[in-house]
C-alpha cells in the first residue's frame, strides 16, 4: 500500500470525530477513501504508530486506521 492507494474499510471501525455525526459513534464500515500519508516518522526519528495508516474521506474526513482495517480497492 503506498500513498494515493484508493482503499475501502473492511472492519468496523467506530469513529466519534466525523464531521456530520460528531461526538456520535459513528460506523465508518464500507467507507472508502485515499491513503495520503503513514505516521511513521515524526521529527526525523522513526516511530511505531498504533494506527499508521492515514486515510482521506469525503467531508474533510481524515482517520488514522491499522493495516488489517482497510482493504485497497
Amino acid at each position: 500500500m503506498k500513498v494515493g492507494d484508493r482503499v475501502r474499510v473492511k472492519e468496523s471501525v467506530i469513529v466519534y470525530h466525523h464531521p456530520t455525526h460528531r461526538n456520535e459513534p459513528f460506523d465508518i464500515k464500507g467507507q472508502e477513501g485515499e491513503v495520503i500519508g503513514f505516521a511513521n516518522e515524526w521529527q526525523g526519528k522513526a516511530i511505531s504508530a498504533n494506527f499508521p495508516i492515514v486515510v482521506k474521506f469525503e467531508n474533510k474526513f481524515k482517520a488514522h486506521l491499522r493495516e488489517n482495517e482497510v482493504e485497497a480497492l
